[in-house]
């Protein structure tokens, strides 16, 4: 018999089928070892390639959107698995994703591409409260950033003052000064608060369209001056549709866009 043929020692069967079922085990595809490729689903298969990776213990893992075939339930219990495997063994993991939610829970760094330019690199809060232009704020965070047009009425130091849609005024810091031009603001839901709309630090009065009731936050789309905006409030928030109210906004937490999308 050939050295190619010569089977393998039956320690060495008994480690590979061992860690083969604990890898079916941590995907949850006990239930389908007796079954063919073709007799699985798509998510069942998707499962199946990732398991294949981890048997083989790489140096380095190379992930194309491991989780999209999943169903949401076991998407976030592979999110998990997923976490905990590299927190074991430590190992490399270059994981490609559309979904900012993987990214911000599984990223040590996240690169974010623009039609293949790298718009920016950083740690998942790094890109979420500091985004280098308004590519990566609109595509980090969910509900997504609110973004409107304001008018640079002065500048003092790391300080702009803006004239707001509607008329009312506010100040944000800056990094770099803007040059002429139109400038955007973009504000996150959670840094917008219901306050009463003759609130004098209200940044905007406007009314309630749309009440989306999450259990732990309640997402409001309100119509201002400038366009609808969206509010993440308290699980609790008693409002109703239709409702007059104010804004006020967190300028410490807001960022001015220039016209070609840079952050200031």
């Amino acid at each position: 018999m050939s050295e190619e043929a010569t089977p393998w020692p039956i320690e060495i069967r008994l480690l590979k089928a061992e860690k083969a079922l604990e890898v079916a085990r941590i995907l949850q595809l006990e239930p389908y070892l007796d079954r063919r490729p073709a007799e699985l689903s798509g998510g069942q298969r998707q499962r199946v390639a990732i398991g294949r990776a981890l048997v083989r213990k790489p140096e380095v893992f190379l992930f194309d959107e491991p989780l999209s075939n999943l169903d949401a339930k076991l998407r976030v219990q592979m999110r998990l698995e997923l976490a905990k495997l590299h927190a074991e063994l430590g190992t490399t993991m270059i994981y490609v994703t559309h979904d900012q939610t993987e990214a911000m829970t599984l990223a040590d760094k996240i690169v974010v591409l623009d039609k293949g330019i790298i718009s920016q690199v950083g740690s998942p809060l790094e890109l979420y409260n500091t985004p280098a232009n308004k590519f990566v704020a609109a595509f980090i965070g969910s509900p997504g950033m609110n973004f409107f047009d304001v008018d640079i009425e002065a500048m003092n130091g790391q300080t702009a003052s803006l004239v707001l849609p509607g008329g009312r005024k506010t100040e944000v810091g800056i990094s770099t000064t803007p040059g002429a031009g139109s400038a955007e603001l973009g504000v996150r839901p959670e840094h917008l608060a219901i306050v009463d709309p003759n609130d004098p630090h209200a940044a905007f009065a406007g009314a309630i369209s749309i009440i989306e009731h999450l259990g732990n936050s309640t997402i409001l789309y309100v119509d201002t001056p400038a366009g609808q905006l969206i509010v993440e409030g308290d699980g609790n928030l008693d409002v109703k549709s239709g409702q007059p109210v104010g804004l006020r906004l967190d300028e410490a937490h807001a960022r001015l866009f220039d016209e070609t999308g840079a952050a200031l």
